[in-house]
């Protein structure tokens, strides 16, 4: 009996890592690599013009998150599976990759093997996690390191937005909606994560790992 081929298509914005995942995954029986996509509209686009059945995101891309393009790829079609391959294991990233609608998350160390048999099982409808990502979830549990699961992932994206130097304007016009809309979403950040200004703000970005600061800054009290 042979085996449905799963067509996949990879969004990360470094061509290495798609050219080393092209190469792993074309050399696999079972997968064909039929897109890949430097950022979320080449992504929308592959969409539109290839059959998809799972996509493998990475979340640190330039301008939309992976996290935005997951809801907006699965908007267009539903029947998409996405498997997140990221940098980060923070159980925040991990939740609002699942809330977007993924169904997979795996961190960049993870083995070869580890991913063909990630793909198969995302492709089949089962969730799974890398071992990392599964115990920095049970270790945030214990700790009640979950902050930023607070937030809905279209907050997440303008905290990450905010917290990278976005303007509200900027950030309005990127997420198309009205800059009074994107303040509202800003207050509701602040309320939720228990901040009362945008330097505490900034600094908690900062511990989640959604932006970087200089040491002398992270030092500094507010």
């Amino acid at each position: 009996m042979t085996l449905k081929t799963i067509r996949i298509l990879l969004l990360d914005d470094h061509a290495v890592v798609r050219t080393g995942y092209k190469r792993l995954l074309d050399a696999e029986a079972g997968f064909q690599v039929v897109a890949e996509a430097a950022c979320a509209d080449e992504a929308y686009a592959s969409l539109r013009d290839s059959t998809i059945d799972v996509a493998i995101v990475d979340l640190s891309l330039r301008g939309s998150s992976g996290i935005e393009a997951i809801r907006r790829m699965l908007a267009r079609d539903a029947g998409l599976r996405v498997l997140v391959m990221s940098m980060h294991d923070n159980p925040g990233y991990v939740i609002q990759a699942m809330r977007a609608g993924a169904q997979g998350y795996l961190t960049k160390s993870s083995e070869p093997a580890e991913m063909f048999d990630a793909i198969r099982k995302v492709a089949s409808g089962q969730r799974v996690f890398s071992a990392d990502v599964a115990q920095a979830m049970a270790g945030a549990a214990l700790d009640g390191e979950q902050l930023l699961a607070r937030l809905t992932p279209r907050e997440f994206e303008v905290l990450r937005m905010a917290a990278g130097g976005d303007s509200a304007s900027c950030i309005a016009n990127h997420m198309h909606l009205s800059q009074k809309t994107i303040l509202n979403y800003l207050s509701m950040i602040r309320q939720k994560l228990d901040t009362d200004n945008d330097f505490k703000l900034l600094h908690l970005a900062a511990r989640y790992g959604l932006v970087e600061l200089p040491a002398s800054t992270l030092g500094t009290q507010a």
